[in-house]
């Protein structure tokens, strides 16, 4: 029997941060998963190979370039599935090394097995061969993230019928892809394979989709995706998913059948905790299996055992993720840190990109805040020019009573890395005057701030300081 310090159960982007950084502490640490490889599922099935899948496509099938050179332009003529693949597993493969050599670095002990709670302070980790071992500790930590909800009325079969883990594992492109759900892994998917010129439909039961976003920035992204051949469907329920052979059919409540040669599933996650034993130590989950914790440190109801990322629910990032685990180690080991900043970016990485920070209108209007908006397209950039970019908006809130910043939104190339100007002007309650004083790069798409600052600005009351102060003319002696 071992005894740590810091025992963390999964080695996804919050298990490895808390690791390293309990390593770092001089404090032994083990990491257990039940891969056998780490990573988790960030790096073997979620945020590593989509991202990399999605750079492939748009490279591969130089969605890019189009506006130049047309619709018909490609980069490779026939893209096969193997091509996807080739790229993805050198990503996988250098982002293990990557981790192993980082945790050999900070003495971090790893075990590949299943773990599961004996009592409050001791697991037993199980491997496939069938060996056993029992490790005891003074602090937990659980970051064992999700895995696919697969509800029984749908006929997964592996190879037409997928979930989004088995998705990365398709030994043909389709020629027309029916997709179940318009969250956040449904959106990228829809999207990527539409660049790739297959037939894509988009099904969401509900009326609207990914609503934490901006409204107007869904409506523009919704004009953008349609326009690239994406069907969306949204606000009928499916009855039924049946596995044809040859295709797969799905009915919908208001009648209508879709039709396609394969159907990715990607409805929602479940917190992978099953297996973990939780009522030996006295935890409880949710309906989706996920852990309730105490936002600040990311205690569980057991003191001495934490959870963090997308265990945890809202907002299921790898980013925050990072952060939760740091956070969590530093509580758990009584080491004083800096704690999370209030806003965080959220990326999506679909084609094209979406990343908002801080509030949406419709929050802004629900507070009752007084606000004015800044609006820049990136057609209107001299760099967007440049790229051929059609389409693409930076959207910026600003409060009427103090002029700060409290919320931006981007949709289009490169969202995803603009959104930090943002983030870092918001966090560090800048206000509109900064987009108008600074200087931006020209030409670039971060120039678009500048504009958007400008579109606000000249719409919003002059501070007093900033008037131009003339003398009074003075009446002529007569």
């Amino acid at each position: 029997m071992s005894h740590f310090d810091l025992v963390v159960i999964g080695s996804g982007p919050s298990g490895r941060s808390a690791a390293i950084q309990a390593g770092k502490l001089k404090r032994r640490v083990l990491v257990v998963d039940r891969k056998d490889r780490l990573g988790g599922v960030s790096v073997h099935t979620g945020t590593i190979p989509s991202k990399t899948l999605r750079e492939t496509v748009l490279n591969l099938s130089g969605w890019r370039e189009r506006s130049f050179y047309g619709r018909a332009y490609r980069v490779k003529d026939d893209i096969e599935a193997q091509d996807l693949k080739a790229r993805l597993h050198m990503t996988l493969d250098y982002e293990v090394d990557v981790l192993e050599h980082q945790f050999n670095r900070n003495h971090v002990d790893t075990m590949m097995g299943m773990a599961r709670f004996v009592d409050p302070h001791t697991i037993e980790v199980a491997t496939e061969a069938g060996d056993v071992s029992t490790v005891t500790a003074d602090r937990f930590l659980i970051a064992t993230g999700t895995k696919t909800y697969r509800p029984d009325y749908v006929p997964f079969n592996g190879t037409t019928v997928v979930d989004s883990d088995e998705f990365l594992e398709l030994g043909q492109i389709p020629r027309s892809l029916t997709v179940v759900g318009a969250g956040v892994i449904g959106v990228e998917y829809a999207t990527m394979f539409s660049a790739l010129d297959v037939r894509v439909t988009l099904i969401e039961p509900r009326e609207s989709f990914l609503d934490f976003i901006d409204q107007q920035t869904i409506r523009e992204f919704t004009h953008q995706i349609r326009e690239n051949g994406v069907d969306l469907r949204l606000g009928s329920e499916i009855r039924k998913i049946e596995d044809m052979g040859e295709h797969v059919e799905v009915t919908m409540a208001n009648g209508r059948h879709v039709r396609s040669e394969m159907l990715l599933f990607a409805a929602g996650r479940m917190g992978a905790t099953a297996k973990l034993n939780l009522d030996k130590v006295g935890l409880e989950t949710d309906h989706r299996g996920r852990l309730s914790v105490d936002r600040k440190s990311y205690q569980t109801a057991v003191p001495h055992i934490y959870a963090t990322g997308d265990v945890i629910g809202h907002p299921s990032l790898a980013s925050t993720s990072i952060q939760q685990g740091r956070v969590a180690a530093c509580h758990a080991l009584e080491v004083p840190t800096l704690q999370e900043s209030p806003w965080f970016p959220y990326g999506i990485y679909s084609v094209p990109e979406i990343s908002t920070c801080g509030m949406s209108e419709e929050e802004m209007q629900e507070r009752e805040i007084p606000y004015e908006v800044g609006i820049a397209r990136f057609r209107e950039t001299s760099r967007g020019h440049i790229m051929g970019l059609e389409h693409g908006m930076l959207k910026m809130l600003f409060s009427l009573k103090t002029r700060r910043v409290l919320g931006v939104q981007i949709v289009g190339e490169g969202a995803t890395e603009l959104i930090h100007i943002a983030q870092a002007v918001l966090n560090l309650k800048g206000t509109v005057d900064y987009f108008v004083q600074n200087t931006f790069n020209y030409p670039t798409l971060a120039e678009a701030y500048k504009i958007a600052g400008l579109d606000a600005f000249n719409r919003m009351p002059i501070p007093e300081e900033f008037k131009v102060k003339r003398a009074k003319k003075t009446a002529k002696p007569k």
